[in-house]
């Protein structure tokens, strides 16, 4: 129990410190941003019954990571890398070819999540802390979506259907646990590596 509340006391710490540095708040702004515009383009794909867009997307997501992760971390590309990349991005321009059209969900899908895992390398803060800031400023943008919702009466966060509730409740830790070790896994191995781990 004293390990615990020592823990507690300690991360609490280590927030108002982060709180306090400007550039950390302003960068995982940024990041809440990103992770706020790559959710929210998801939600509208799945919407308007276009995942196909948008998991194209995260297909093309794992090459602009290896790519970020050369050009911002200088980290080393080889010559098995390199071939998987082209073999990546000639499927990419034949998916390209057979769209027609440019794809601008999965375009901003995966510019945003290469990004936001450009910021989270870069910022220099524990991860659950840097996930915590990001939901206080993501949240304004979820209350407001919340409010339009209940207002157009398509709220299924009710008690009308406790069922549908908690299976809304649970949607957050199902996103953010697996967040969390992808975050993890691109501060410890680097957004190149992380992002081909991705197609897994």
């Amino acid at each position: 129990m004293l390990i615990f509340t020592s823990t507690i006391f300690s991360k609490w710490a280590i927030f108002f410190k982060i709180v306090k540095n400007f550039k950390n708040l302003l960068g995982l702004f940024f990041s809440g941003f990103l992770i706020f515009i790559n959710w929210a383009v998801w939600i509208y794909a799945v919407a308007t019954d276009r995942i196909i867009d948008a998991s194209f997307g995260y297909f093309i997501m794992p090459i602009m990571s290896v790519f970020f992760g050369y050009l911002f971390f200088k980290e080393k590309l080889n010559f098995k890398i390199i071939l998987s990349i082209i073999l990546v991005l000639c499927s990419i321009f034949y998916m390209l070819y057979e769209f027609k059209t440019i794809p601008w969900i999965g375009l901003t899908v995966a510019i945003s999540w290469s990004l936001y895992n450009v910021c989270r390398k870069l910022i220099k803060v524990d991860t659950d802390i840097g996930l915590l800031i990001e939901s206080f400023f993501i949240f304004p943008f979820a209350l407001i979506a919340l409010i339009y919702l209940f207002n157009i009466d398509v709220n299924y966060f009710s008690t009308n259907n406790i069922s549908m509730m908690f299976l809304l409740v649970l949607a957050g830790p199902i996103t953010v646990i697996p967040l969390f070790l992808y975050v993890k896994g691109v501060e410890k191995c680097g957004v190149g590596p992380s992002g081909m781990i991705f197609y897994i």
